[in-house]
């Protein structure tokens, strides 16, 4: 219930909760005093279907005492737990409180899995098929939703069994990106590339460095508002791994290929966001899935003696 964004909305979830059970005991006390006068055969008159006649008969007792019985445990239930806005409950208890102890009894029952891992390089455990099967099973539950089953990715979602590597491709550096995330962000750079001719004569010039389909007298003036450019992806435009700034040189496109792709780009910008996988995964776990995500590129080493 903390995700309230202001007071109202609690007060009104607490509000009314309690007027539905006070609703209920009011229901029961007017239904048990309200008299229908009867006939001699102890019937209110009212036939249905011809025949369903309805009877003056009291509540039964028992039915009585479980409905007084749900609503006594209805009160003692939201005194226990959360369930009256933001009050948290006597007993303390939370659903992601829960879930962290059921995972934290998992990792444990799996620490002795993870044990015959651990002390293996990502190069070496790559080769491992018992590794590469519970790493297949981690990627399958926490990556495949963006990088896709296969770990191909898609427009926007990065491929990683083509050996392009926005951040570097080492098994360290694949960890790394694992364990804190990543946030990729290019500004809108047409303001300083200059006009709208000149950012097409850019997009050009950009295709010309993949040696894609382009216009060679466009991509000529380009080049020298390539400038703009190059703080990011390099005066050669190799990209810098160190800011995640992509290869241009390559024919991999994160975003989308082609001159209108390329423009649309440069005008507004893109940001992408891998998020951290530190504390949703346990170091174990992500030197698996690091040494499998990087197997999909290299060849792993021979195990040592």
């Amino acid at each position: 219930m903390s995700d309230f964004n202001n007071g109202f909305w609690s007060l009104f979830v607490a509000g009314t909760t309690l007027a539905g059970i006070v609703a209920c005991l009011l229901l029961l006390w007017i239904t048990a005093r309200k008299k229908i006068p009867a006939r001699a055969d102890n019937t209110t008159g009212h036939v249905w279907d011809e025949d369903l006649t309805e009877m003056n008969n009291p509540l039964p007792l028992w039915w009585v005492g479980l409905f007084i019985l749900t609503i006594v445990f209805s009160l003692l239930y939201l005194v226990a737990y959360p369930g009256l806005g933001t009050y948290p409950g006597e007993l303390g208890w939370t659903q992601r409180g829960e879930y962290e102890a059921e995972v934290a009894q998992a990792n444990k029952e799996l620490e002795p899995l993870y044990a015959q891992f651990t002390a293996r390089p990502p190069e070496e455990l790559a080769g491992n098929a018992n590794a590469m099967a519970v790493g297949e099973r981690l990627f399958m539950n926490n990556c495949a939703q963006c990088h896709g089953s296969d770990a191909r990715g898609s427009k926007g979602f990065p491929n990683l069994a083509d050996g392009d590597w926005l951040y570097g491709g080492a098994p360290d550096k694949i960890k790394e990106t694992v364990l804190k995330g990543r946030v990729g962000a290019m500004p809108p750079m047409a303001a300083a590339v200059g006009s709208p001719d000149d950012v097409k004569n850019v997009a050009n010039y950009v295709l010309s460095l993949s040696k894609a389909p382009h216009d060679s007298v466009r991509a000529q003036l380009g080049k020298a508002k390539f400038g703009a450019c190059a703080a990011c992806h390099g005066i050669d435009g190799k990209g810098n791994q160190a800011l995640g700034a992509p290869n241009l040189t390559d024919d991999t496109w994160l975003h989308g290929y082609g001159e209108q792709a390329i423009i649309s780009i440069v005008n507004g910008g893109r940001t992408n966001e891998m998020p951290a996988q530190e504390g949703k995964l346990t170091d174990a776990q992500i030197h698996v899935l690091a040494s499998y995500v990087w197997g999909m590129t290299n060849k792993p080493q021979a195990p040592k003696p």
